[in-house]
């Protein structure tokens, strides 16, 4: 007769509940245990569905330029102001939240999952492919990722998918460092030994069996990586390296604005910051409530 401990008994209970939870209950019990992941969370929804809905958000055009406004303080006409130009400063933010989204969620994406199926074939093969991949890391990780992006942007050249590529690839090995890790202690359980001794193939072990397995923290850099690469595309826009005009984005919003009209015209630099803060911000504690709701370990905290 097999005797289950307490802890054991109580742990498997727990699982049960969270398996039996339908998707909404699981959100409405992650929004009360943790309420600065959900705030988190809520202002990355708001900026995704303000770069979605940002054709009808905008009161005017991005790139209008109102000669007979300009630099004009925030009013009931303008409510953000306008810059230099004559713009409107809450549209180019709405339509900046646009070009922040599309590069962070897909530079975050694309770098992730590359990461994701490099890191997990790394730990699965071993051997001179799991040497060879994590020389190549170690290269890779020893530049920062601002100046990685930098490098890369300098050769591909600016705009909005190049700017992508170039902070897709600082972000892979960061992926594939975690995901190996995890995926290395997936590899030696039962399971995926019985797959091996029942014939299945080296793509099913992987997708089927390690994959799956790795998800958690997967999700948890994803998370993560979404305000890195926000923050990197903002960067690379400020240098004059990123998006170009006359393309909305935050960072280039602050080029040339933050100095030059710091007491004329600050909300010209005051808002685009605000917004790349905020952002950054929301990612970061929706990422920090992630973890804490996948983790066994930090579950009840």
């Amino acid at each position: 007769m097999t005797v289950i401990a307490p802890n054991s008994a109580e742990t498997l209970a727990d699982e049960m509940l969270l398996r039996k939870r339908g998707p909404l209950r699981a959100t409405l019990d992650f929004c009360r245990r943790k309420p600065l992941g959900t705030l988190g969370l809520a202002i990355m929804l708001i900026m995704f569905a303000a770069g979605i809905f940002a054709d009808w958000i905008a009161p005017f055009d991005p790139e209008d330029n109102d000669f007979n406004a300009m630099m004009q303080a925030p009013d009931w006409l303008h409510v953000l102001g306008t810059d230099q130009f004559g713009r409107d400063i809450f549209s180019r933010l709405v339509f900046g939240a646009r070009t922040a989204m599309l590069v962070g969620f897909g530079a975050a994406g694309v770098g992730g999952v590359i990461g994701l199926v490099l890191g997990v074939a790394s730990a699965y093969f071993g051997g001179w492919f799991d040497l060879v991949f994590q020389r190549v890391l170690d290269v890779l990780m020893a530049f920062p990722l601002i100046i990685l992006a930098l490098a890369v942007v300098s050769v591909f050249g600016t705009g909005v998918f190049n700017v992508i590529v170039a902070i897709t690839i600082p972000l892979v090995p960061r992926c594939g460092r975690v995901v190996r890790a995890s995926a290395l202690a997936v590899r030696e359980v039962p399971y995926v030994d019985a797959a091996r001794a029942l014939g299945f193939g080296h793509t099913r072990i992987v997708l089927r069996h390690m994959v799956p397995n790795v998800v958690a923290p997967f999700l948890i850099l994803l998370s993560a990586f979404v305000g890195q690469a926000i923050l990197a595309e903002a960067s690379l826009s400020y240098l004059g390296l990123g998006v170009q005009e006359p393309v909305p984005a935050w960072g280039l919003m602050l080029q040339g604005s933050a100095e030059d009209y710091a007491t004329t015209a600050p909300w010209i630099a005051i808002f685009p910051g605000l917004a790349i803060v905020l952002t950054v911000l929301g990612a970061s504690l929706f990422g920090d409530a992630l973890r804490d709701a996948i983790d066994p370990k930090l579950r009840d905290r």
